[in-house]
């Protein structure tokens, strides 16, 4: 084994070399980034190396045969090729990036990372590439214009998920010359965890297990439990029915007193942590589709009770950085 890991090491330092040396690349980069010309690399394109030995063997003949005119259409396409690798390079050149929208999503679920692309000169910069590890846009860019370009990538667990590398390039005009920057910008996306496919009733709260349905005016929904034969078809939570395939019936409470509890330490004990977190999370977003208060209780923290987006992104955030460097407990 460690003779095969060892050169997997070996080339992951110099790659770290040539991306700090070379790239100049940082392990993540703050935004906005304007790229100088120090961070503008130039290369030919397969198309730019077979048009650079055309002109190679143009030349030749013309010097070998003397063609007055074979040298004019040699150093009018040379003049070309030059032109073009100063367009390319112009079009990188002083172009700015900034953050865009990155909201968090569920494990599973694609990743949408926003960046934001534009530049303050009185010429268009065309045909603009981003791309990352998943994804690839272009952008076309007017006078003195800014656009948004989405980028997406899959995600296979919870916290945070970082854009990784990002490589901006151009071939514009001709595709004879490839203009590229190598960048990493600070910006990532939260992922939440998985949501439980077919989870159990979250446990009554205390007091309502009792409680009748009447649905007047001033009734709150306190959340689900397990059907009774006496509920009423009006009382049956139809939509949590049709995804779990377990009859169970709302829970409502006059005034604004009700409240559910989802406990992680009343969890059965056999059930895996990222289980736990799956099944919270679950209960977590059918309390707040269903304009619910609810408290969630986690090792060492407390959230709610409350209701609402805002706590339901709070409560969300929590069990996404759960037993992770990131995961704070509220104050």
């Amino acid at each position: 084994m460690s003779a095969l890991t060892a050169p997997r090491r070996l080339w992951s330092r110099l790659r770290q070399v040539i991306d700090r040396r070379l790239f100049r690349i940082r392990p993540a980069e703050a935004l906005p980034i304007r790229l100088p010309q120090r961070r503008i690399f130039i290369l030919p394109t397969r198309a730019g190396l077979v048009f650079g030995l055309t002109l190679f063997a143009m030349l030749l003949a013309s010097i070998n045969y003397t063609l007055s005119l074979g040298f004019a259409l040699t150093f009018l396409l040379a003049g070309l090729g030059i032109a073009s690798i100063f367009h390319a390079f112009r079009t990188l050149l002083q172009l700015e990036i900034k953050a865009g929208a990155a909201p968090p999503v569920h494990c599973g679920e694609p990743a949408i990372f926003g960046l934001n692309i534009g530049h303050h000169g009185k010429t268009p910069r065309e045909a603009i590439h981003i791309r990352t590890a998943h994804a690839t846009a272009r952008v076309d860019l007017p006078p003195d214009s800014h656009a948004t370009v989405t980028l997406s990538a899959p995600t296979t667990r919870r916290g945070w998920q970082p854009v990784g590398r990002v490589v901006i390039d151009t071939v514009f005009p001709l595709g004879l010359i490839r203009a590229w920057s190598v960048l990493t910008p600070d910006l990532k996306v939260l992922v939440y965890p998985t949501l439980e496919s077919r989870p159990p009733p979250p446990p009554a709260s205390a007091g309502l297990s009792g409680q009748a349905y009447t649905a007047s005016g001033d009734d709150e929904f306190a959340g689900l439990r397990a059907h009774r034969p006496t509920d009423s078809p009006r009382q049956i939570a139809w939509k949590a029915v049709a995804r779990s395939g377990t009859l169970v019936s709302k829970h409502f409470q006059g005034g604004a007193g009700g409240s559910q509890v989802f406990d992680w330490h009343q969890l059965p004990p056999a059930l895996a942590e990222e289980a736990r977190l799956h099944r919270l999370a679950r209960w977590v977003v059918d309390a707040a589709q269903n304009d619910a208060r609810w408290t969630l209780i986690l090792p060492g923290m407390q959230l709610g009770p409350d209701r609402g987006a805002q706590h339901r992104h709070l409560c969300l955030r929590s069990l996404a950085l759960f037993g992770q460097p990131d995961h704070v407990t509220p104050a």
